[in-house]
Formats: C-alpha cells, sequence, structure tokens
C-alpha cells in the first residue's frame, strides 16, 4: 500500500531534478549553449514567443550562438530581446541572422553564477524534502486508519529517507558538475 506513495514520491523526485537540469542548462557558464536563449520571448503577431519558436538556433562553435529567424521581420525583435534580456551578451545583427559571441566569464562573474547555482539547488533540495515530509504525512495517516502496522509505518519512513538522501546526493552531483563547468578557464 505504502509503495504507491513511495513510487509517487520518487516521479515527483524525478521531476524535481528535471527541471533543475532545465534551469541549470540555461546559465550561461562561458561556452555557447542553445538552451541560453530558451527564456528570451520575442513578439510574434502579437503573442510573446520563445525565440526557439520563431528562428533555427545553432551552435558553429564553441563561443557562438547563431539565430536565424524564419520570418526576417522578426531580426531587430529579436535582437531587441536579447539586448533587454539579463543573458549579458551584445548581439550582432546582419539583417539576416543574430550572432552571439560568449565572452570568457570574468572572475566576479563567476562568483555570481555560482551564487545563483548554489540557490537553484538549494531550491530543489527543500522541493525534495517537501516530497518527503508529504510521504510520511500520508504514512502516519494511513497508520492512524489502521491501515499500516507500526513496524510498515517504520519502513515506509526509512524507504522515503533513502530515496530522498538518493536524490539529494543527485542534486550535490549536478552542482559540482555545475561548478565545474562555471570555474573552467
Amino acid at each position: 500500500m505504502y509503495k504507491d506513495l513511495i513510487k509517487n514520491s520518487e516521479e515527483s523526485m524525478k521531476k524535481s531534478i528535471a527541471y533543475l537540469k532545465d534551469e541549470l542548462a540555461t546559465i550561461r557558464a562561458g561556452k555557447a549553449n542553445p538552451k541560453l536563449v530558451d527564456k528570451i520571448q520575442v513578439s510574434y503577431y502579437g503573442t510573446m514567443t520563445p525565440i526557439n519558436q520563431v528562428a533555427n538556433i545553432s551552435v558553429p562553435d564553441p563561443r557562438t550562438i547563431v539565430i536565424q529567424p524564419w520570418d526576417g521581420s522578426l531580426v531587430k525583435d529579436i535582437e531587441k530581446a536579447i539586448l533587454t534580456s539579463d543573458l549579458g551578451i551584445n548581439p550582432s545583427n546582419d539583417g539576416k541572422l543574430i550572432r552571439l559571441s560568449i565572452p570568457p566569464l570574468t572572475e566576479e562573474r563567476r562568483k555570481d553564477l555560482l551564487k545563483v547555482v548554489k540557490k537553484e539547488t538549494e531550491n530543489s533540495k527543500i522541493a525534495i524534502r517537501n516530497i518527503r515530509r508529504d510521504a510520511i504525512e500520508e504514512f502516519k495517516k494511513l497508520e492512524k486508519a489502521s491501515e499500516l502496522t507500526k513496524d510498515d509505518l517504520k519502513k515506509a519512513e526509512e524507504e522515503a529517507q533513502k530515496i530522498t538522501d538518493k536524490y539529494i546526493k543527485l542534486i550535490d552531483d549536478i552542482y559540482k558538475e555545475k561548478e565545474k563547468e562555471i570555474l573552467e578557464v
């Protein structure tokens, strides 16, 4: 009975990890990555639309992102959206496409990015712990309703803690990987 709750909790934890990875992919680490522009939106026929839905985004070399809009009239709008975003990169526009040259990170910028990464990973850890807390509350309700024995309650809590520890370690590993990527010169 509690196995379904454990399985649901683990699925929620997997979703938290996936969300964290998506968030961290948008943080610039000195290398060109098409995900850097995923959150930037441009007005397309009156609707705010992500750039990756109105343009082809490519990475021809490790320090350059090329954005080629499918509709040539969007070049200026995309350029403006990039300039007003928090990306901190000046686009170059040749009338048909936009190039983003990714400059090497300064030491100060690296420290700022690490703070953002740390905050995101901490938020994910909190989410994982909240999932565990909710599962344990459900186990206790089942035990109160005499649907779980005390022994089963203890086993369920231990299992919930085990998967929580597994995902917290995974978050720590993701942080270390991103930290290494940001500190790479």
